[in-house]
């Protein structure tokens, strides 16, 4: 078999690192790099190559994976000063891993295909454990034709890797399932507490309605309820997982797209603005489960 051809990796955060560690457990060389510098370390010592800038990367590279916290980031990385688009080879493929607006990811794909590249949008579900294990979930929006060459890569990161239709629709389905998770943890945590209010244990409350028609992934996976269940972040004090800040963030994005497309969200915006309140009152770094600790403060507890 030919030696596997190198691939770029740019952003090595939380999710992007164990992301690329699965690209070299499968053995393909990375090529990496972060606007935190320490953040590639690990990566470097597990025998990937780091450099200084994204445009680096586009010239050592014909295939690069990104994974960066937010629009402006992406915008950036791609069409910045030091950014992709400035030396990416013609025929390479761009794969975004990040949760962005659709419409900015039209925008990129469009930027590429002038230089000759081709963008495709793959946003994830399932956190940073799910990342570690290579189990995410990619939702992949781009040229139904290169979708074959993109799916070599992301199953070496994911359980399952999903092609959604044109740029944008990845992120589109993506939006549509972290505004799901939002409305469903609050209504989980207020569930929880109004059941430990009225006596009952919530061990038990959460077995009950596990095998009822109120479960749900935030009851039955990840419960907001310290003590419930271990090796979820309301059982480490809501540290890990996914934070606050960027599920207020993607609450943002359903927002700007059920405006622009003139879609009632009713529970959406809701869940918006507890998530935005949340971040001003000491919770933005905490997981988005905390929404349980939360409530139980706003009502004096």
């Amino acid at each position: 078999m030919a030696s596997k051809t190198p691939i770029g990796f740019i952003g090595l955060g939380n999710m992007g690192s164990p992301m690329a560690r699965n690209l070299l457990r499968n053995g393909y060389p990375v090529i990496g790099t972060d606007v935190f510098p320490e953040s590639c370390k690990e990566l470097q010592d597990m025998g990937a190559q780091v450099v200084d800038s994204p445009a680096e990367v586009a010239e050592k590279a014909d295939r690069i994976i990104t994974m960066l916290p937010s629009s402006p980031n992406v915008i950036e990385v791609y069409t910045g000063p030091n950014g992709i688009l400035k030396k990416v080879k013609k025929g390479t493929l761009l794969i975004d891993s990040s949760t962005i607006d659709p419409a900015v990811s039209k925008e990129m794909a469009v930027a590429a295909e002038k230089m000759g590249a081709v963008f495709m949008d793959a946003p994830v579900s399932g956190g940073v454990g799910a990342a570690s294990m290579a189990k995410l979930t990619f939702m992949v929006g781009g040229v139904e034709e290169e979708y074959h060459a993109a799916q070599e890569l992301l199953t070496c990161m994911g359980a399952n890797v999903v092609y959604c239709g044109q740029v944008g629709s990845g992120q589109a389905a993506k939006i549509c399932n972290n505004m799901l998770l939002a409305i469903g943890m609050i209504g989980t945590a207020e569930t929880m507490n109004l059941g430990i209010r009225l006596g009952l244990d919530p061990k038990l409350l959460a077995k009950i309605l596990n095998m009822s028609s109120g479960r749900c992934w935030s009851s039955d996976t990840y419960n907001p309820v310290p003590g419930v269940m271990e090796g979820v972040p309301s059982g480490n004090n809501y540290q890990g997982g996914f934070g606050t800040t960027l599920m207020a963030k993607d609450l943002g994005l359903a927002q700007n797209t059920a405006t622009n497309t003139k879609t009632p969200i009713p529970l959406g915006s809701i869940a918006h603005q507890i998530f935005r309140v949340m971040c001003s009152r000491g919770y933005a770094n905490k997981d988005f489960s905390s929404v349980f600790q939360f409530l139980r403060e706003e009502e004096g507890q």
